[in-house]
């Protein structure tokens, strides 16, 4: 009886998983083209209201995005079909899972948060509706998936930020890359021999939830201490002038690496000394959350970030914009322009420093 959709492009996991397994299990699949906030910002909820949408999935990011525009547009639609929502692709912040719980899903659907890889065939982690939720938080590995987190010394980890790896084989596990053997050892078992390193910073709190921090390549490494980008991020976005932020490590003389903050305010400040004291206070709510050391040493105002198709953030990319260095890999870059903004303010840095 479901109608579902979920928010993705095709080309990564969900897309094939939404088609085949939707249609398997003898659900209505909806498929949409287009970008979530045109013609106007109800878009989503409006389809939602025509198909009579049941389960809705949506990455975090267009989450932010779509919450930065109001909630007056989610309230006008009616979703009373919904009875379960989604979510994967990127690592949540509380406020942002606060708002989709309760002005998406009306405070009484559950988030079944959802993580994996395209390289994985499925998911490592998930969530359920029989445990308690957490924002942003998974109920533990999915069926099949011997999951664990560990340390540098590949030893579970509990309570703290470690590696999430699988040690045990699955149905879906990439066997090897295209006529690269030894990027594919490289990549996921050279860390620690016969134990899968699937590249994310993860946490098991004391409850036993699951947590996923980010990237390991995005990790930042400051004074000593390392954090996932999503941990200052979600300071960031504490503050109520700040719909979204990323943030990277670039380096420092002393502290090894620095914090650079790139936000989307809310609204844009109306001029320069509006802008340092929005920076200033951001910088200030940061340390007060994770520690002086971790004060950013830069806040740079954005109108928006670099994004795949998918609409996850792609943090190499701005931290290679913004230290003037060859960007890589651009294929799924959706939105150029918004590289171009922070190189001229990375440019503009450097003129100053030198």
């Amino acid at each position: 009886d479901d109608t579902i959709f979920w928010l993705t492009d095709l080309g990564w996991m969900m897309g094939p998983w939404l088609i085949g397994g939707g249609l398997l299990l003898g659900a209505t699949v909806l498929l949409f083209e287009g970008t979530p906030d045109f013609p106007q910002p109800d878009r989503l909820w409006r389809l939602v209201e025509d198909h009579r949408v049941s389960v809705l999935g949506v990455a975090p990011t267009a989450i932010r995005l779509l919450m930065g525009k109001g909630a007056e547009w989610v309230r006008e639609r009616d979703r009373s079909s919904l009875r379960i929502l989604g979510s994967t692709g990127e690592t949540w912040n509380p406020e942002p899972w606060g708002w989709y719980l309760r002005e998406v899903g009306e405070g009484r659907c559950p988030i079944i948060n959802y993580s994996g890889g395209t390289e994985t065939g499925g998911g490592i982690v998930g969530c359920d509706t029989l445990h308690p939720l957490k924002p942003g938080a998974f109920s533990g590995p999915v069926p099949g998936m011997a999951a664990d987190v560990v340390d540098d010394a590949g030893q579970p980890l509990r309570g703290a930020v470690g590696e999430l790896v699988v040690r045990r084989p699955w149905v879906g596990m990439t066997a090897g890359f295209w006529r690269d053997r030894q990027r594919y050892l490289e990549t996921y078992w050279e860390r620690f021999p016969g134990v899968w390193v699937h590249g994310d910073w993860a946490e098991i709190d004391a409850d036993g939830q699951w947590f996923i921090r980010g990237r390991s390549d995005d990790t930042l490494k400051v004074a000593g201490k390392r954090v996932g980008p999503a941990e200052v991020e979600s300071a960031a976005t504490a503050h109520l002038a700040i719909q979204e932020a990323a943030a990277i490590g670039v380096p420092h003389p002393l502290k090894g690496e620095s914090v650079v903050l790139f936000c989307i305010p809310r609204q844009t400040p109306v001029d320069a000394e509006a802008a340092g004291a929005l920076a200033a206070a951001v910088k200030v709510d940061v340390a007060a959350r994770l520690g002086a050391a971790l004060r950013p040493d830069e806040v740079v105002f954005v109108p928006d970030l670099p994004r795949t198709r998918n609409a996850k953030i792609m943090r190499r990319v701005i931290r290679a914009a913004y230290l003037g260095l060859p960007p890589g890999d651009t294929t799924a870059l959706e939105n150029p322009a918004a590289v171009a903004e922070i190189a001229a303010a990375g440019a503009s840095r450097r003129a100053e420093d030198s």
